[in-house]
C-alpha cells in the first residue's frame, strides 16, 4: 500500500469520514462510514453505472466527475481505494487502472489522503480470509453494520469493504506512528 498521507503518522481524530472506490469501467463502487468514537456508521454505498460508450476517455471524465461530486457531498477525510487484480487480460487491467488512476487524482485534487489496498488485504481485513468471495464479504459487511439488502452487483460493498479496511489498518498504523511512501 502506499500512503500520501501526512496525517497517518499522528493519533487519528475521534470523528472521521472515510469513502471506499472500487474501481470499474462499467460500474464504480462507492462506500462511505462515519467514525465516532472508533464506532463505524454506514453513511452511504453508492453503485455508479457508467454509460455504455467506446470512449474510454469519455468515461474517464465521468469518473473523474462522480468521484469529485461525492467528495464535495460527503467531505471524506481518507479515501481508500482498491488496486486492480492482475488478470490474464491486459487490456481490461490497464482499463482499470486508469479509472483508479482518475479517482486517485480526484481525491489529490481535493487534498484528501488516500490509500490502496489490494483485493487479498481488504478481503482478509473484513471476513479474515484474503480469498472469500465478494458474496461472503458483503454478508459480513451486513452484519456488521446492519444494512438491509446487499445490493445486487456487490460494486458499492467492495467500496465499502475498502472503506472498512482502511479503518482497520489506519488503527495499526497510527498505532504504530509509522509514515509510509509510495511509488
Amino acid at each position: 500500500t502506499y500512503h500520501l498521507n501526512l496525517i497517518m503518522n499522528n493519533k487519528l481524530d475521534d470523528n472521521f469520514v472515510i469513502m471506499g472506490i472500487d474501481p470499474g469501467t462499467n460500474i464504480m463502487g462507492f462506500g462511505i462510514i462515519k467514525v465516532e468514537k472508533k464506532e463505524m456508521r454506514l453513511i452511504d454505498m453508492i453503485e455508479y453505472k457508467l454509460p455504455k460508450s467506446d470512449d474510454h476517455n469519455l468515461k474517464l471524465s465521468k469518473i473523474f466527475k462522480k468521484t469529485t461530486e461525492l467528495i464535495k457531498i460527503h467531505r471524506p477525510n481518507y479515501i481508500s481505494i482498491e488496486s486492480p487484480f492482475f488478470g490474464k487480460n491486459v487490456q481490461s487491467m490497464l482499463k482499470l487502472g486508469r479509472a483508479q488512476g482518475v479517482s486517485i487524482a480526484a481525491a489529490l485534487n481535493s487534498k484528501i489522503p488516500i490509500t490502496e489496498y489490494s483485493p487479498k488485504k481488504i478481503k482478509m481485513a473484513i471476513t479474515g480470509n484474503g480469498n472469500a468471495s465478494k458474496d461472503q464479504v458483503a454478508k459480513m459487511l451486513q452484519s456488521i453494520l446492519k444494512f438491509d439488502e446487499i445490493p445486487k452487483n456487490l460494486d458499492s460493498t467492495d467500496g465499502l469493504a475498502a472503506a472498512m479496511c482502511h479503518f482497520f489498518n489506519s488503527k495499526k498504523i497510527s498505532s504504530l506512528g509509522t509514515k509510509f511512501s509510495g511509488w
